[in-house]
């Protein structure tokens, strides 16, 4: 096989905690995640020049190793002693840029398992989460993706129950937010209230989505930042369409609403859609590797 195709899933938090600043300057945090099915799409072929590069739908995407779908692949052929071999990498993007759903670290993670699928499986899914590891923070949870909780910079995984089936509404207003502005913002101003992690799991652990949305978190919305006034909106009109529960997804700026019916997730997408610049459904996605 000489070519393959992989989807790449967007990500969701479902809450967001920052425990503590650590030496090295990241931050460790515990973050409840979820892969959901809104996702982008990978088409890798080898080349014979033994470049490897990316190109994409939007043209500001960049081809070469400040892409982490190049990175990832850099990776992959390293570890499985396959330097200069070359790759081409098109992506076809629908997860929006800069919006807190995982993107980039989504496609890195594609290209790691379309890799592994043209070499015959040759590392297991641990041989590439550590990849995954060195290319981003989030990649390592979009290896194998579906529910799980996050701990240290994003790279230690508990695999958990599936969350219950629900519709997720996602929202993304017209800017992005910068993730190192932010964690600098929050810095400057300790952490308040935090999410309540155990009582998240039990949740899970129980199949209970409305005690599960009772309880979404995410301490950057508590950041004084003017554009989480506008966070604020979106997750009132979700709540105002019926969502069980609202919250911004990473650093933002997407916002998504959960809700329990199909019907009431559409009509609120349909409104919303005249509000946001961005505007979809999506339902929780499986675990892609065992």
């Amino acid at each position: 096989m000489r070519e393959c195709t992989e989807k790449a899933y967007a990500k969701l938090n479902l809450s967001l905690d920052v425990t503590g600043r650590r030496e090295d300057g990241y931050h460790d945090l515990a973050m409840l995640m979820q892969t959901v099915t809104l996702h982008d799409e990978l088409s890798l072929r080898f080349r014979e020049d033994g470049q490897v590069c990316a190109s994409s739908n939007l043209r500001f995407i960049p081809g070469d190793e400040r892409n982490l779908a190049v990175r990832a692949a850099l990776g992959f052929l390293e570890a499985v002693g396959e330097q200069g071999q070359g790759l081409q990498i098109d992506i076809r993007k629908e997860i929006p840029v800069g919006a807190g759903m995982g993107g980039g670290s989504a496609d890195a993670a594609a290209a790691l398992r379309a890799l592994n699928r043209l070499y015959g499986g040759r590392l297991s899914r641990e041989e590439l989460e550590r990849i995954a590891q060195q290319v981003g923070s989030d990649v390592a949870f979009c290896v194998a993706g579906g529910t799980a909780l996050a701990k240290g910079r994003g790279e230690l995984l508990t695999e958990l129950k599936p969350m219950p089936d629900c519709v997720f509404v996602i929202c993304k207003p017209g800017f992005s937010i910068s993730t190192p502005e932010l964690y600098q913002k929050l810095d400057r101003s300790p952490v308040g209230i935090h999410p309540d992690t155990a009582g998240l799991l039990a949740a899970v652990e129980a199949g209970d989505l409305r005690a599960l949305c009772r309880r979404m978190y995410n301490v950057f919305e508590e950041v004084e930042d003017r554009r989480m006034r506008t966070v604020a909106q979106i997750k009132g009109r979700l709540l105002d369409y019926r969502a069980l529960g609202a919250l911004m997804t990473g650093t933002g700026s997407a916002v998504f609403g959960v809700f329990d019916d199909q019907a009431a997730a559409e009509a609120a997408c349909a409104a919303l859609k005249k509000e946001v610049k961005f505007c979809c459904t999506a339902r929780p996605a499986p675990r892609l590797l065992e």
